[in-house]
């Protein structure tokens, strides 16, 4: 294909995606297909030959689409949402032309100066503390990652590293192996399983911290784990503080945390992976209150903020405490400028070496729908889940299950686990919408998030109905057998 084709085709594949996206409502949000459907329709090996774009184009249809779950259709109420648009689209479209793998300035200077300076504008959208934006003399700064998995486990490496050399210091008789093995990083039970994750590959101890009725843990909890763990010989090294869990957008009390971790000598780190884009609005920015006692800060702008997968933007106070963890300088990375103290070498900030020009999605993002369109999309899906929440309330068969703050609802019939789990099983089979569970202590909950860019109140009403009359169905049939 050379560039006079790609000039075609790439027209098509544009309109193709358009029309994709525009009729996504059309589409039924879950496959209707079962393990192992794909194998049957392509072949065994790769062709021996060149087959023409239109050959491939025709079957996007035919094979790709059937096994598609479709995240940003308006009937999406899974998990939390993957944002897109279409300036991110044409952003990722120039990122992929440009090519380029920016692990260090020298490798692409704008690469890694657009980062820098986009995840300032980001830190500022939702009022970081000056001390984690990088600007011209700082000492913190932003990077991107590709989720926010990464950065638990990137700050929880670099608090490793941290903490070995100061035990090691004040007690020069132990051994790094000796310091290692008494390690415990924390977190609470209804954190990210990722925080778990990354302590198996930190190879430290983890324990959960147990939270609250409202499902957030407080200082006290935190404290009481730390005067037992430190009377058996244990050190405390780091703790990962939640603002918006998975299972129900509960907010852990930083203002509790903060202080016990800073006079521990333990890193915090605060996942906000979901909730974190929500800080753009000021009447929400009081759930980062506290954020000032972090050592590193993450959330997704691709999960709320329309910036296309993958985008998770992590800040930290002293970036010395990243590139002092992970940086090795083998003669063909290295380049002239990286001693100037004016740029940094983003491959020290992160597991791999090569990274794509991501920022530009930022830039695309941030230009084209401005603070207020962005505040306006994330209060939009604020409205909805409150009107869903009404819904749920007016009929007495329901319960809520925890505070609806942001765009989740957790929701479920008054009855057993297995009623709740029948439901859902209903409500997945019949693919007219989709939804996933959680569990919030005993109870078996169902989620209902709003997702999608293109969801309108419509959707909601036609949500919550279809929702209702699979519960009568399924309460007639289930009172008559159990």
């Amino acid at each position: 294909m050379d560039a006079a084709e790609f000039r075609k085709k790439g027209k098509l594949m544009v309109d193709y995606i358009a029309d994709y996206v525009e009729k996504l409502d059309k589409r039924q949000v879950f496959p209707d297909v079962e393990p192992g459907y794909l194998r049957p329709l392509i072949p065994d090996c790769a062709p021996e030959e060149p087959e023409t774009f239109e050959d491939v184009f025709q079957d996007i249809e035919k094979i790709i689409m059937p096994g598609v779950t479709h995240w940003n259709s308006p009937y999406f109420f899974a998990y939390f949402p993957v944002a897109f648009s279409f300036p991110s689209l044409l952003a990722d479209m120039l990122c992929s032309g440009i090519g380029c793998m920016g692990f260090s300035w020298a490798a692409s200077p704008v690469c890694t100066e657009l980062e820098t300076v986009m995840l300032d504008w980001l830190g500022k959208m939702i009022n970081l503390p000056k001390a984690f934006l990088a600007g011209k003399d700082g000492q913190g700064g932003g990077v991107i990652q590709g989720s926010a998995s990464e950065a638990t486990l990137i700050s929880m490496l670099a608090a490793r590293t941290k903490a070995i050399r100061r035990v090691m210091s004040e007690k020069p008789e132990l051994t790094q192996s000796d310091v290692m093995g008494r390690l415990v990083a924390y977190t609470s039970d209804q954190a990210h399983s990722s925080v778990e994750k990354a302590a198996l590959i930190a190879g430290v101890k983890f324990k959960n911290i147990s939270s609250d009725d409202k499902f957030s843990v407080g200082g006290s909890a935190l404290t009481k784990v730390l005067d037992e763990d430190k009377a058996s010989g244990f050190i405390p090294f780091f703790f990962c503080a939640t603002l918006g869990t998975t299972p129900s957008c509960s907010f852990d009390r930083l203002v509790e945390l903060g202080p016990i971790c800073n006079r521990e000598n333990m890193w915090m780190h605060i996942d906000a992976a979901y909730a974190g884009s929500a800080f753009i609005c000021p009447e929400f920015r009081h759930l980062l209150n506290g954020v000032e006692f972090a050592d590193s800060f993450d959330f997704n702008p691709h999960k709320w903020l329309l910036v296309n997968f993958d985008c998770s933007a992590m800040w930290v106070k002293k970036r010395s405490d990243l590139t002092s963890a992970f940086k090795l300088e083998p003669v063909y990375l290295q380049h002239s400028h990286q001693e100037s103290g004016l740029i940094t070498d983003y491959r020290h900030w992160q597991i791999p070496l090569g990274r794509r020009f991501r920022s530009l999605k930022l830039w695309f993002v941030l230009r084209m729908y401005g603070v207020t369109g962005l505040q306006e999309h994330i209060r939009k899906h604020i409205r909805m889940s409150h009107q869903f929440e009404r819904l749920v309330l007016q009929d007495g068969r329901f319960e809520i299950c925890a505070e609806v703050v942001l765009g989740l609802v957790c929701f479920r019939l008054k009855g057993s686990n297995e009623l709740n789990k029948a439901l859902l099983k209903s409500i997945n089979d019949a693919r007219k919408i989709h939804l996933v569970p959680c569990h919030l202590r005993e109870k078996f909950v169902l989620r209902f998030a709003i997702c999608s860019r293109t969801v309108e109140p419509t959707h909601i009403k036609f949500a919550w109905q279809h929702i209702s009359q699979l519960a009568t169905d399924l309460l007639k049939t289930w009172n008559q057998s159990h």
